[in-house]
């Protein structure tokens, strides 16, 4: 007997025309069945990891002292490099800055025995089978960043340096650590252009915890 279920491999989800990642042409669909969430919590948590790139346990690990609203930087705690310092862009603010404050973790949880909230994956499958993006998963959250990044000109280092991995050789000669507010010009750019591909008119300067958005 095999360890694993040959039906659940990679392999055997391509050909089923199943994909771990999200397409541009399919971001609509994602956003519109992830806000539809009944938990804000969850909701929030599944739109920043699409739009951070970061890993799903750096998300949820997230604590309200990570975050600076006087610079706009996000501490993330990078299993990596031990930490590392990404932008914290306009919407992710706005979907951050309403969350209850129960306990010291971003997404908290009132029933989860730590407080925070643990991986969201029964919720975020719903969501997508409801649009038919079956075999998207949280991980595929993050790669889904790296490849809606293809789309527009954003040098590979400053990918890398927001996901926290180190370009290549090839890919840069020499690995460049940019500042905050350098890697905020492009994130912000990549946020914008992943907003206005699901039909998000977002208003960038309304205060943050008033988010109004409207999916076209």
């Amino acid at each position: 007997m095999p360890a694993k279920n040959p039906a659940k491999t990679k392999r055997a989800r391509e050909a089923l025309g199943k994909s771990d990642v999200l397409q541009k042409g399919q971001l609509a669909a994602w956003f519109s069945a992830v806000q539809q969430l009944q938990n804000p919590v969850i909701s929030a948590c599944l739109q920043v990891m699409l739009l951070t790139g970061a890993r799903p346990g750096e998300v949820l690990s997230l604590r309200w002292d990570d975050t600076n609203t006087q610079w706009k930087g996000i501490n993330i705690r990078d299993k990596v490099e031990g930490e590392r310092e990404i932008p914290l862009t306009p919407y992710v603010w706005h979907l951050l800055a309403p969350l209850p404050r129960r306990n010291e973790w971003v997404f908290s949880s009132p029933t989860s025995a730590t407080g925070c909230l643990t991986e969201p994956n029964t919720p975020h499958t719903r969501a997508c089978r409801t649009v038919g993006l079956d075999g998207l998963t949280l991980h595929g959250l993050r790669r889904s960043f790296k490849s809606l990044t293809e789309w527009l000109e954003v040098p590979v280092g400053v990918v890398a340096q927001i996901q926290g991995h180190k370009p290549s050789a090839t890919a840069e000669k020499h690995y460049t650590v940019r500042p905050l507010e350098l890697l905020a010009l492009h994130h912000e750019k990549i946020e914008a252009w992943i907003l206005e591909q699901a039909g998000i008119t977002f208003n960038a300067s309304m205060q943050p915890g008033k988010l109004r958005v409207v999916a076209g």
